[in-house]
């Protein structure tokens, strides 16, 4: 099984969370803040300012001012909001990140599950979910049920690795084969982290990634 992000009719300027408001809402602010000072100098260095001028720099300011408050409704929505998102075209889209580095859409998460013995396409299903650590069970599930089967073996990428989920296929006919997520946060740091280790079952020690050999440590006795 696996997932993949579909984008949603909703602009992500029509999606709001509590970072993109918080953001914007510094900027509205800013910017008004810009054009207020640049009205004191005019009025403070006394130049002949058209009147025209005035009025436009105004209107911008007027402008903002209710961008700011319908910013203000919409914190008051995202906060109340059971996730920390509205979205305003697709009520049922959401943000979601993506591969590339610093990129995400807004849309859906298309979770799809396959019998790789016949190619076909057994089980399917759309969540709102950006991640793939809770699907595992549902989906699983409905692919049993698609085969008719009693047991299924669930292969899928380490996106869909969750403990409680791999506890909760306990009996329940689905059988999970995933690699477990690095969460510890060790490689991010420049540490090795415990798939760097190669076991060897015959001598019953590990090898680093130097190449030397980690024995197990004689137990001590008190």
């Amino acid at each position: 099984m696996d997932g993949s992000k579909f984008k949603a009719v909703n602009n992500r300027d029509r999606n709001y969370t509590v970072a993109k408001l918080a953001k914007r809402l510094e900027q509205v602010e800013a910017s008004i803040a810009r054009y207020l000072a640049t009205l004191d100098r005019a009025d403070r260095e006394g130049n002949d300012v058209p009147e025209a001028w005035t009025q436009r720099i105004g209107e911008k300011i007027a402008a903002l001012r209710r961008q700011m408050a319908f910013l203000r409704e919409m914190q008051e929505q995202v906060g109340t909001a059971d996730d920390g998102q509205v979205s305003l075209t697709d009520p049922d889209a959401r943000s979601m990140a993506t591969s590339g580095r610093g990129t995400g859409i807004v849309g859906y998460n298309e979770q799809i599950a396959v019998d790789p013995e016949h190619h076909l396409v057994v089980a399917h299903d759309v969540v709102n979910e950006g991640h793939d650590r809770t699907q595992l069970v549902p989906m699983g599930g409905q692919a049993r049920q698609a085969l008719n089967a009693r047991e299924v073996v669930v292969l899928a990428d380490r996106g869909y690795y969750s403990g409680d989920e791999v506890l909760t296929c306990e009996g329940t006919g689905i059988l999970p084969a995933m690699p477990r997520a690095d969460t510890s946060g060790r490689a991010k740091k420049g540490l090795f982290v415990r798939a760097d280790f190669i076991y060897d079952a015959v001598a019953d020690h590990y090898v680093c990634p130097a190449g030397a050999v980690l024995a197990k440590s004689a137990a001590r006795s008190d």
